[in-house]
């Protein structure tokens, strides 16, 4: 029996993702076939079906990635000591994909499907509450060492933050001359104004 490589199994599943994002990103959900994935990526129908059962399957991979992502990221800093660093990575690594201006126009057409669709929806929800558990986590982290005000509503802050990167995904799918990584550093800059810790 041959063995699988699980590196290169998931190196494969990983192309896949990315070049299925980037059809869906150009042409919709809807409208992207699995034929359109298979030939962007370099694949057969049936290399692509022994990873993904259809292409909603695809289209959910690729948003369920980004849950466990970030709980890894928290879950990896859990020692760190310099927790509002911490927020600012994961508000970075939020953030990264607009490297690649396709991926507003990713973010959005979820944002479009989950409009008529249950499921994606459901997603959609599941998505922002790993993200707003995530960063709250981190913030309790960054209040308890007195890098925050700590008599902030964590959840709630953590919710302004999520908006934050919202607006840039949402800014970058209307406007082509927006650069969100230009952005970033005066992201981080608010962030850092507003919720540090008042000198003792």
């Amino acid at each position: 029996m041959r063995t699988v490589d699980p590196a290169k199994h998931e190196a494969k599943r990983r192309h896949i993702l990315d070049t299925a994002a980037a059809c869906f990103a150009r042409k919709g959900f809807d409208s992207t076939t699995v034929a359109n994935i298979c030939e962007a990526a370099g694949i057969s129908s049936g290399s692509l079906f022994h990873y993904f059962p259809s292409k909603r399957a695809i289209f959910t991979a690729i948003f369920e990635q980004d849950e466990r992502d970030i709980a890894k990221y928290v879950a990896e800093t859990a020692d760190s000591d310099d927790p509002w660093g911490d927020v600012l990575g994961l508000v970075d690594t939020l953030v990264e994909p607009l490297a690649d201006p396709a991926n507003a126009g990713l973010v959005m057409e979820l944002v479009r499907q989950a409009g008529r669709d249950d499921e994606f929806a459901a997603m959609v929800a599941r998505s922002d509450s790993a993200t707003r558990e995530g960063l709250t986590e981190l913030l309790r982290r960054a209040a308890e060492q007195g890098q925050i005000d700590d008599s902030l509503d964590l959840a709630t802050a953590a919710t302004w933050i999520t908006a934050l990167v919202d607006g840039l995904f949402s800014r970058a799918s209307v406007d082509t001359e927006f650069t969100p990584l230009e952005q970033l550093p005066t992201l981080r800059l608010i962030l850092t104004r507003s919720l540090q810790a008042e000198p003792r």
